[in-house]
């Protein structure tokens, strides 16, 4: 008769090898597959001047307007495209004649663009004799004609403060500044990036730099009445328990060292869920990715929930109408350009990459807006330089440029 230990251990053996078997050889986690060209691609310029460097999207501001209008700001600096020093991004501004802020708009959800007659410094001069944004009270962020511009001096430093204003007509005029309360932080970095939850309070996304540079990204709250906004939550920890990005990393200025977890930007699902999408970079000219953290108490606390992509940020995150996530990034990789990701279970996996343009003339585009076109079609706006480009100073001249391709 055979012992019941010597039963129980030849059981417990044979569940061993077939763990020990199924760890081997698991069942298939994804099919990957190479990049390819999105659908129906179409590509236009909306705004390009031969003397003119162009850029920055992403953080400068882009609305949508209650009539479905769509808004656009960007940086324009006048300089001469003689060598790749004079517009290296530490010095661009330094070696120009003149800066400002261009409004480019659309009223065809961004088929086409007025980039030959734009507004020039439109929120700055708008709101040079107005009233400040803390005067501007009651404000209701319901109302889709009200938007907000934020935007630092001494972006993404540890100087960086967060001046606000608001617009109650869809962009056409702007109120005076009010700069937001630091709450204890050692500094705030605003990028025109908030979102409008259902009960009204509009949370702002913006994120902390501390003196030896370490950024984190954070959100604040509105209060009753709309014109006052305090901390609510940060979104990560306070470092990167994996050094991502830090580890070894040395640079010439805090805008070219290794971040992970900056420039937030967030949208609400249809069941409450915030998701948030968050740049990280080891080396700002091409290692850099995009992941996604989500909330289900409305801001108050965060976790991680995937990495969208392998690289390329910063990701513009927008659903779909049949309820489709998609993610648009600079490409800053050979081949540079534009590239889009599909997510069918509300971003808990992405799939293949899409190609939305690869003639990139070098590392410097990039910073997407996106947007639903129609059912189906997506947008996206950012600045470009082409590898066709009769310009040949670390690739083409800096310009806006908009394309349009199905999922």
């Amino acid at each position: 008769m055979i012992h019941r230990r010597t039963l129980l251990a030849s059981a417990l053996s044979s569940a061993a090898c077939a763990v020990a078997a199924s760890a081997q050889t698991p069942a298939i986690i994804r099919r990957f597959q190479a990049p390819r060209p999105a659908d129906n691609l179409e590509h236009a310029v909306v705004y390009r001047r031969e003397d003119e460097f162009c850029a920055w999207t992403y953080t400068r501001g882009f609305w949508e307007t209650a009539n479905g209008d769509l808004i656009q700001n960007f940086d324009a600096v006048t300089v001469n495209y003689t060598s790749a020093d004079a517009i290296n991004h530490n010095n661009v501004f330094r070696n120009s004649t003149g800066r400002k802020i261009v409004t480019v708009r659309s009223t065809d959800r961004g088929r086409t663009w007025n980039g030959d007659h734009p507004d020039f410094d439109l929120i700055a001069t708008s709101g040079a004799s107005a009233r400040p944004f803390a005067e501007m009270g009651p404000i209701d962020y319901l109302d889709r004609d009200v938007l907000l511009y934020s935007f630092s001096p001494g972006f993404g430093t540890p100087a960086g403060r967060a001046p606000l204003r608001v617009s109650k007509d869809g962009g056409r005029s702007w109120s005076g500044e009010s700069e937001l309360p630091l709450d204890g932080l050692h500094s705030l970095t605003a990028l025109n990036s908030y979102l409008v939850r259902p009960d009204g309070r509009c949370l702002l996304f913006m994120f902390e730099v501390s003196a030896d540079g370490n950024r984190r990204p954070l959100v604040y709250g509105s209060l009753d009445g709309g014109t006052e906004f305090h901390f609510m939550s940060f979104i990560t920890e306070e470092h990167d328990p994996k050094a991502a990005a830090k580890s070894g990393r040395t640079a010439s200025s805090l805008a070219f060292a290794g971040h992970r977890w900056f420039y937030p930007r967030a949208i609400m699902l249809p069941n409450g869920r915030i998701l948030c999408s968050l740049r990280c970079q080891r080396d700002p000219t091409g290692d850099m990715w995009t992941e996604i953290y989500y909330s289900d108490d409305g801001g108050r606390t965060w976790g991680f929930l995937s990495r969208v992509n392998d690289f390329g940020a910063p990701g513009s995150l927008i659903r779909m109408s049949d309820g489709r996530l998609v993610v648009v990034y600079g490409y800053r990789l050979q081949n540079y350009g534009i590239r889009a990701v599909v997510s069918e279970d509300e971003g808990l996996t992405w799939g293949n990459e899409l190609i939305v343009r690869d003639d990139g003339g070098s590392w410097d585009l990039g910073y997407p807006n996106a947007w639903e076109v129609e059912p189906g079609k997506i947008g996206c706006i950012y600045y470009f330089n082409s590898m066709n480009d009769e310009v040949k100073v670390n690739g083409g001249q800096r310009h806006i440029a908009r394309s349009i391709f199905t999922v």
